[in-house]
Parts: C-alpha cells; sequence; structure tokens
C-alpha cells in the first residue's frame, strides 16, 4: 500500500469519524430563527439566545459561564446555572457583532493531525473547525463607569441579536466626564480612561477585552486600594494618584486556520498582534511611565488572550516602577 494511498485512506477515516460529533452538535451551532415576542405582564422578551457563553465582562458572572441570554424591553439578561445578572437597556451605549472560526478539539485535534502521514493533516484543518459568532455589549454602570461584555454564540446567533436591538432603540446615554479636577489626590487610587483606538481599525471586541482585561488586572496590583473605570463618579475634592493612558498603533487579526492549514510554519504566521503607545501618570511625580507594548499570542481565542497579555505587561511595568519609587524614598 502507497504511502499516499495511506494518506488518503486515513484522511477519508478521520472526516467520517468528525462527521459524528457534527451531526450531534448541529442543532446547539444552528441559528434559530429570531424569537417572536412574548408578551408578559412587565416585558416583553424579543430575541433569546441558548447556549450562550459569557467569556468576560459582567460584574457578577464568572468568564466561561454558559447560559441563556435574553433581550426584552427592559433589560439585556445573562441566566446560568450559575447565577444571573441583568443590564438594564437604558444603560446600554452600544452593541456589536463579530466572529472568530475556532479549531475544532483544540490541542487534541492538533495531535491527531501530526500522525497523521504524508501532510495529511493539513487537509484535515481545512474542515476541522466551526464558527462562532461574538457579542460585544457596551454598558454603563450605575455610578457611569464604562463596561464592555463578551459573549459566544451560536454561528449568525449575534447577527440576530443586533436586529433585535435595533427592533425598540434605546436613546443614547449622555457622555458622562470624570468628575476629577484639580484637587487633592487620593492615594493609591487609579483611572483607566478608555483606549484612543484612531490610530487602527479594531474590532469592538478587542477593544472591550483590552480594557476589561486592564481593570481586572490593576485591581489585583500591588499599591493600589481604588481602580476607577472611564467615567465613574469620584469623590468630590479628590483625584486618582494615578492616571492610565493607551494610544493603539498597530494591530493585526491572527487566523487559526491559515495557522492550522500551515502546520509548523503556523506558528510563525497567522497570529495576532497588538502595538500601544502606554503612559502611566503620577500625579504626585514619583512614577512616570512612557512607552511602548506589544503583545503577539497564537493558539485559540486570540482576542481573549491578546488582551490579557497587553493588561499583565503594563501592570508588570507599574509595580517594577512603583517598587523603584519606594525603595528610592526609603533611601
Amino acid at each position: 500500500m502507497s504511502s499516499m494511498f495511506r494518506s488518503r485512506l486515513v484522511v477519508v477515516l478521520f472526516a467520517a469519524l468528525i462527521s459524528v460529533p457534527f451531526a450531534l452538535n448541529a442543532e446547539s451551532f444552528q441559528a434559530p430563527e429570531l424569537a417572536p415576542t412574548i408578551q408578559t405582564s412587565e416585558k416583553s422578551v424579543v430575541w433569546s439566545a441558548a447556549q450562550a457563553e459569557h467569556i468576560y465582562g459582567l460584574p457578577d458572572i464568572k468568564p466561561h459561564k454558559k447560559g441563556t441570554l435574553t433581550l426584552d424591553t427592559e433589560d439585556l439578561t445573562f441566566a446560568g446555572k450559575s447565577g444571573s445578572t441583568a443590564i438594564p437597556r437604558s444603560s446600554i451605549t452600544a452593541v456589536s457583532v463579530g466572529n472568530q472560526r475556532v479549531e475544532m478539539w483544540g490541542l487534541t485535534g492538533r495531535i491527531l493531525r501530526m500522525a497523521i502521514p504524508d501532510n495529511g493533516g493539513l487537509a484535515i484543518a481545512a474542515v476541522a473547525h466551526h464558527r462562532i459568532d461574538m457579542l460585544t455589549v457596551e454598558f454603563r454602570d450605575s455610578r457611569g463607569g464604562s463596561h464592555s461584555a463578551v459573549f459566544f454564540l451560536g454561528a449568525n446567533q449575534a447577527s440576530q441579536a443586533i436586529q433585535a436591538f435595533a427592533l425598540e432603540p434605546s436613546s443614547p446615554l449622555p457622555a458622562v466626564t470624570s468628575g476629577c479636577q484639580n484637587a487633592q489626590s487620593e492615594p493609591g487610587t487609579m483611572l483607566i480612561t478608555t483606549p484612543d483606538w484612531n490610530g487602527a481599525e479594531v474590532p469592538a471586541v478587542y477593544q472591550g477585552l483590552v480594557y476589561e482585561h486592564l481593570v481586572e488586572r490593576f485591581r489585583k496590583a500591588k499599591n493600589l486600594t481604588k481602580v476607577y473605570r472611564d467615567g465613574e463618579s469620584i469623590p468630590e475634592g479628590l483625584c486618582p494618584q494615578y492616571t492610565v493612558h493607551l494610544w493603539i498603533r498597530g494591530f493585526r487579526e491572527g487566523s487559526s486556520v491559515k495557522r492550522a492549514m500551515l502546520g509548523p510554519v503556523g506558528m510563525f504566521v497567522g497570529t495576532t498582534q497588538m502595538t500601544f503607545d502606554a503612559e502611566l501618570i503620577d500625579r504626585t511625580g514619583n512614577v512616570n511611565i512612557k512607552q511602548q507594548v506589544k503583545s503577539t499570542i497564537r493558539g485559540e481565542f486570540e482576542s481573549t488572550n491578546v488582551a490579557d497579555q497587553i493588561a499583565k505587561k503594563l501592570v508588570k511595568k507599574f509595580e517594577k516602577a512603583t517598587k523603584a519609587s519606594e525603595k528610592k524614598a526609603r533611601a
């Protein structure tokens, strides 16, 4: 039996194998019809998506929890086994959609492909992917703070969500500005402003995740007692001690499909890359960071990972600078 014949035979058998999970999961990834309006005594449901996955951003729900996402005339609600939370429609400032392709079975799929002779795994890589849609919801909390929540939905469900939001558009919220003026510094506090995205075309999902990971990472940083979001109310007569600004300078979205099809070469191409100019200002003058921050990510869910890498690098620079400042003060 020739090596070429063996390769083709393995590919055929493998394709037959993956057709089983595709058939079993077809219903979960099939875009349902837009849910009809359901009249209740208080609310009218205009759209619903079962098996939604919360990726990041909801204050009361942990990342990667699954549940049902429902839009009615008053709220956008996520409900799962671990709990539920609702965003008032009057607080939502923007809704965006996007999609990325994810390799079936992740690492397991890559190992199986590597075992196929004569590059047969490259043929499998072209079909062993499925599409997931991303829904990004921007909103403000009760204190005016800016938030972004990101969800994974079944194929084509995000576009249906956009249509549902358009059925009864909410009035846009007025612009919220920080209450901080020339006042006394509030020790150990930081204001994280919304990044300036004018330097490159960046999908909303990346914008939202970068900001959310920045806030979360800095909340865990040493020497900080409070982190303020952009637009959040600040106690009268006080200003945060530190302020973070980011300006996007470069962005290139990756492709897990391209990496899988190119085999080992895929480790060096098709990656997600982001470059920012970062500035961290200390009102007391002890810490002043101005430098470029870059991140390159290979692997599934690049939008999530690259955002966290940017935040992690910036927090590390901040902690190093504050440590040096404290050491200098003790000397």
